[in-house]
């Protein structure tokens, strides 16, 4: 017996980590930092870390209480309805309960590329298929309606992100109502807002419910995650933010207690801790703007807590930084070549990037190509 065919699915890529580089090239972890996964570089927040230890003689029970005040946290958070936030394992977990309320099979999701492998994995795990539309390099990755519209043929699930990874970009309010305006009334805009915190924008959630001057819609939803600001990456802890409309569907798409005992009382310590996430996006912006100002070859702008640099040739600069102990993500995998991402981290660690790659590019006799179009617009696309 074999499963079905799986021909068409891509594998999930994720950063690698300290430990697993360390005992490759028989070297002490100490010796490397990690910059490749757009993890939190404080680390959780306090009050979660002090939930989770709390919690943990309580983890023979099944979260029902925990979900329950979670969800309404969030919701109250929101202004919205209880009922209107779907907790999940994870960001992409979220992805798969949009996908298992909207999709039927041989429905298509259109996708961004480069971008996140996810949204094309869980629409074909769904029976769906997956058609493309560019963020052009030539135009910095610019998020426009009309360039989504373009390539737009009635899919029933137009995936945005912004913040988008890797390249930092991120689509307007406007932008987004122009889409929605423009696509079936049975398609529904889902707006990724995992980067969310870091961007000095709204949150599409002003669409959903009607406020600052858009007029309420039934067709977008809003993805959120706790594992950025909040640092609760090894959690798994995100939710959607749905129409009112969509309410009843949950229960009968989402699995039995959708987030853990511990990750909910996380979520719920984490999401009062304002000083935490205060903390990590000023660090995140002193970041950014230390690596557009000091590294040798062109970074675009970024509203996550990472950029997106110009290195001619991603995996020998990137082989060669994990080599000095800077673990970067080579961008190959997104369908970028030519790019590396790297992650906002401390002071200390932002600058130890800096020189390392300066050194690297200087050392290799690298000429970085910061213009032209989108390397390899084929290319499957991989992870955060």
């Amino acid at each position: 017996m074999q499963p079905r065919d799986l021909s068409d699915h891509v594998a999930y890529e994720a950063g690698r980590g300290i430990e697993e580089v360390a005992r490759e090239l028989g070297r002490d972890p100490s010796e490397f930092i990690k910059l490749a996964s757009n993890e939190n570089p404080h680390g959780p927040s306090p009050a979660a870390a002090v939930a989770i230890r709390e919690t943990a003689s309580s983890v023979s029970s099944y979260p029902k209480a925990a979900h329950a005040d979670l969800t309404t946290a969030v919701a109250d958070r929101w202004g919205v309805g209880d009922e209107q936030v779907w907790l999940a394992n994870g960001g992409d977990g979220a992805i798969d309960y949009l996908h298992r309320a909207a999709l039927e099979p041989a429905d298509d999701v259109l996708v961004p590329t480069p971008g996140f492998a996810y949204y094309g994995m869980s629409s074909r795990f769904h029976h769906g298929d997956v058609r493309e539309y560019e963020l052009s390099r030539a135009a910095d990755f610019a998020q426009e309606a009309d360039a989504v519209l373009d390539v737009y043929d009635g899919e029933r699930v137009i995936w945005l992100t912004s913040p988008h990874n890797p390249t930092g970009s991120t689509m307007s309010l406007t932008e987004i109502e122009c889409l929605a305006e423009g696509t079936d009334e049975d398609t529904l805009v889902a707006v990724d807002e995992a980067y969310g915190e870091f961007a000095d924008r709204d949150s599409a959630v002003a669409l959903i419910e009607g406020r600052d001057g858009f007029d309420a819609r039934d067709d977008v939803a809003v993805l959120r995650t706790f594992s950025k600001a909040y640092g609760l990456a090894g959690v798994r802890l995100g939710y959607a933010v749905v129409p009112a409309e969509w309410a009843d569907a949950y229960a009968r798409v989402n699995t039995p207690f959708a987030a853990s005992e511990l990750a909910c009382r996380a979520g719920l310590a984490a999401i009062d801790d304002d000083e935490h996430v205060r903390r990590t996006v000023e660090t995140a912006r002193e970041s950014r703007a230390y690596m557009r100002e000091n590294i040798d070859t062109h970074v675009w702008e970024s509203e996550g807590n990472f950029v997106l640099a110009a290195v001619g040739d991603a995996t020998a600069v990137s082989d060669e930084m994990q080599e000095r102990g800077v673990i970067v993500r080579d961008c190959s995998s997104f369908g970028l070549p030519g790019c590396v991402r790297i992650t906002c981290g401390t002071e200390e660690e932002t600058e130890r990037a800096v020189e390392t790659l300066n050194d690297v590019l200087d050392d290799l006799d690298v000429e970085p190509e910061s213009t032209g179009e989108s390397e390899d617009p084929d290319a499957e696309v991989a992870d955060p």
